[in-house]
């Protein structure tokens, strides 16, 4: 399978990083990890796109290889949707298709709702919109968010190599730890005795406000590309079926799949889902 090449993306207030696979002259394919991945999530999936697409996999800001926002700064899905419009621009994709998985895809809901006159398609894994509210953990989620943080918290975990790191990814997230390796090698940065997660630490808080989701279903109406969603099967925890067919039935132009496996149906299952992605576009 072809090799990535590493680009950086300078934009106003910090610099991003992409892993490309593909030609310059293919057409632009835009992919979004989920949270606390990076690029490498793409790993397995991105050279079977290659053919086609140029596949630009971004690293969201705080995340792998890009740069942490500025002290006193958060990270907020509407915050992620402005950079990965500015990187876009930066990029000059004036029209491109976009893959988003999880966090990203709920971030790439929201791009093609913002300029729905530049994705030619949209390509979901595991998400459609951002995260929801319906008011049972409002005030405590807001008092969690804005406590007040002593010192400078935990010191960061040393792993000793690698497949430490692995296996700890693992646990945490059931995801095999062979198949989050791409991921785990990109996030990592050596440090003294091993080796430490180099996303940034402020991305495990809490988000002080989230929208409605009535809120979410009227931002959803406002998709207008054809849009494909790819569920595992059984459903995630935090993806229940009520609420995906909810929402799902706010996009005009949808195609709704599932697949057996996790979360991570792209790194699991990566030519079943190349063959997904053809199929749908």
């Amino acid at each position: 399978m072809s090799a990535s090449v590493e680009r950086r993306i300078a934009l106003p207030h910090l610099t991003l990083a992409a892993q490309i696979w593909g030609e310059d002259s293919l057409p632009p394919l835009l992919a979004l990890h989920g949270w606390l991945d990076n690029a490498g999530s793409f790993a397995q999936l991105a050279p079977r796109l290659a053919a086609r697409w140029q596949v630009i996999a971004l690293d969201l800001p705080g995340h792998g290889h890009a740069g942490h926002l500025a002290a006193g700064a958060g990270y907020h899905y509407v915050d992620h949707v402005q950079a990965v419009l500015a990187a876009a621009d930066a990029l000059g994709l004036e029209r491109y298709t976009l893959l988003g998985h999880s966090l990203g895809a709920g971030i790439a809901s929201l791009v093609a709702t913002a300029r729905p006159e530049r994705i030619e398609c949209l390509l979901l894994i595991e998400g459609l919109g951002p995260l929801g509210d319906d008011g049972a953990h409002t005030l405590q989620r807001f008092r969690d968010a804005l406590a007040p943080r002593e010192g400078n918290g935990k010191p960061l975990r040393i792993f000793r190599d690698v497949a430490h790191a692995a296996a700890a990814r693992s646990m945490a997230s059931g995801l095999p730890a062979e198949l989050a390796r791409p991921i785990v090698e990109r996030g990592l940065l050596e440090a003294d005795g091993g080796w430490r997660w180099r996303s940034d630490p402020r991305l495990t808080r809490p988000s002080a406000v989230r929208l409605a989701e009535t809120q979410v279903h009227a931002l959803l109406r406002g998709i207008t590309a054809p849009t494909a969603m790819l569920l595992a099967r059984p459903a995630t925890a935090y993806l229940p079926t009520p609420m995906m067919h909810s929402r799902a039935a706010c996009v005009a132009d949808i195609t709704v799949s599932h697949m057996e496996g996790g979360h991570h149906l792209h790194l699991e299952h990566p030519a079943d889902v190349a063959a997904w992605i053809d199929a749908a576009t």
